[in-house]
């Protein structure tokens, strides 16, 4: 298969760069900075495409390669791909379910912890010497808080089994109330953040979640409230909720995702009742090695007239 062509959009695995360059014909959409005269050179040349919760695929650059085939995308979520055109085209997309399902929902609780019992802030404290002065001020405990989950999928309900553990009731919402399991159910949104203390979003980014958490949800949430958020970013309306949490109208937040990745709003910075993270929820060793080979495996099937691994399209 070394003669076939694969595009990787962005840097995102080193080991995962150097299996495809064993492979395949490996582009690193990065290093050319004229892009349009780069496509123009290769596009006969690239029959798959490699992307990532940053930077997919839409229907320009999918037009860009005539000879494209398929979309290995190095993520679960799937926003960065047009996946109706891709459909429309005939062009195969698969992605990476499953193997980061317990990293994100361990960051999840992480995040929950960070922001309550404010650890970054009580260990820049220590750090700084501030604990000879005094002892450092009283936090907010995790156990027994009320958590409501926005989209019960595979990451949801492992981040529901985690919280189960600190004895906290869970409720959700999704598209459609889901059977086989005894957590409590909320037909839209409003009224699960109206009756958790802590919101987490876990749900796929789409036309209809975007900005699902907007000012009013937010003010439903209330002062004590904490969101976290390990979706996407677009999830959040951002500068909404730089105003909730500088005004007060927000208890805290805990944020893996931002809108404009990695663009991060300033305002946030300042704030001690803020964790925030570059989006690496899934960013252990293990699981982005069994991503990788994820990846890879996807690859090789459809070159190899083999069933896909992970099929979405």
């Amino acid at each position: 298969m070394e003669a076939i062509g694969v595009l990787m959009t962005c840097p995102m695995s080193t080991p995962l760069e150097e299996e495809l360059d064993k492979k395949f014909k490996l582009f690193r959409f990065w290093n050319y900075p004229d892009k349009v005269d780069f496509l123009k050179q290769n596009s006969n040349s690239i029959r798959a495409i490699v992307g990532n919760a940053t930077a997919g695929a839409d229907a320009s650059l999918i037009d860009s390669l005539p000879k494209l085939e398929i979309i290995s995308s190095f993520s679960v979520g799937l926003d960065k791909i047009d996946l109706g055109y891709c459909k429309q085209k005939g062009i195969r997309v698969t992605n990476t379910p499953d193997v980061l399902t317990e990293d994100v929902a361990d960051i999840a609780i992480g995040l929950i912890l960070a922001t309550l019992r404010r650890i970054c802030e009580s260990d820049q404290y220590v750090r700084k010497g501030l604990w000879k002065l005094g002892d450092f001020k009283m936090t907010t405990k995790f156990s027994g808080k009320r958590v409501g989950i926005l989209g019960l999928g595979r990451i949801g309900l492992a981040i529901a089994k985690r919280a189960e553990a600190f004895s906290c009731p869970i409720s959700y919402y999704s598209r459609n109330e889901k059977p086989n399991t005894t957590y409590k159910y909320y037909s839209n949104v409003m009224d699960l953040a109206s009756n958790c203390d802590i919101l987490v979003v876990a749900c796929p980014l789409t036309a209809e979640t975007r900005h699902i958490i907007n000012r009013e949800v937010m003010n439903a949430l209330g002062p004590k409230g904490v969101l976290i958020n390990i979706g996407r970013g677009p999830h959040v309306d951002e500068p909404e909720l730089v105003s909730a949490l500088v005004e007060g109208r927000l208890g805290g937040a805990g944020l893996d995702v931002f809108e404009n990745e990695p663009e991060v709003p300033e305002k946030l910075f300042a704030l001690d009742n803020v964790v925030l993270q570059p989006h690496v929820g899934s960013g252990t060793f293990e699981t982005r090695a069994d991503m990788g080979n994820l990846v890879i495996g996807n690859l090789e099937a459809h070159f190899l007239n083999k069933p896909l691994l992970t099929p979405v399209v």
